[in-house]
């Protein structure tokens, strides 16, 4: 594990079962590219949905990198969080939860993209049709209630910007100490966020590079990842 600067993460990447995706951004591909940018940790967050976590947590074990589980789920506010836990059951049963509070709609392929499973050999073997990006009708505080009851960890998704992050939609970050971090946009500048809004500067905060495309992994906070310090290494001992 490279510790030069602290273990390297990308903790913000979409797989092809995210309709946004490249359809290259397979969990064996995704991984490969992780090793090759020399990360310790990685998370696949796709949105309202772990359908490709099982596999990608398989080819991370014969990989040496450690996978976190995890999700990005849009709250009702239209509000991005990732969602990170310990282990697998516990991000299933988070997936039961937003499934159930996400509404039935049939994705569209031409208008919204692919939304495609994979398995071992990385090979694509089915189509999700339940159209994932959309806002589920759970709100913040029960997505924070929910996640922290499994023993996860929420951090906001790219607080920066204007659509959909907390800022965007509420103006204000919760401060009631369910959310420890944040994280901010892999080409922003955290002095310039803080001095726009020093009110969160007391926050852990991390970037992820919101991968949709290979050669974007690891592409966050420097060449090769984000630097886990020891506060955010603290924030985040329950899920790494």
């Amino acid at each position: 594990m490279n510790r030069e600067n602290g273990p390297r993460c990308d903790l913000h990447i979409h797989s092809c079962l995210s309709p946004c995706a490249d359809l290259l951004m397979t969990p064996g591909n995704i991984i490969r590219q992780a090793v090759n940018q020399g990360l310790d940790y990685i998370a696949i967050t796709d949105h309202n949905s772990a359908g490709n976590i099982e596999v990608a947590i398989e080819l991370a074990r014969k990989s040496g990198l450690k996978l976190i589980p995890a999700m990005e789920v849009e709250t009702r506010e239209e509000v991005h969080l990732l969602c990170y836990f310990s282990c697998l059951d516990a991000l299933l049963a988070w997936e039961d939860v937003v499934c159930q509070h996400l509404p039935d709609l049939e994705n569209d392929e031409e208008l919204f993209g692919y939304q495609l499973l994979t398995d071992l050999s990385d090979d694509y073997i089915a189509k999700e049709s339940r159209l994932l990006a959309l806002a589920t009708s759970l709100s913040l505080s029960e997505t924070l209630e929910q996640v922290t009851n499994l023993g996860g960890i929420v951090i906001p998704a790219h607080v920066d910007r204007p659509v959909n992050s907390v800022l965007g939609q509420l103006g204000f970050v919760p401060s009631d100490g369910r959310i420890q971090a944040i994280e901010i946009s892999r080409n922003a500048k955290l002095a310039g966020f803080l001095r726009t809004h020093p009110q969160l500067s007391h926050f852990g905060y991390v970037q992820g590079s919101d991968s949709h495309y290979l050669q974007e992994i690891g592409c966050c906070g420097g060449e090769k990842g984000f630097a886990v310090d020891a506060g955010l290494r603290r924030i985040l001992s329950a899920v790494l």
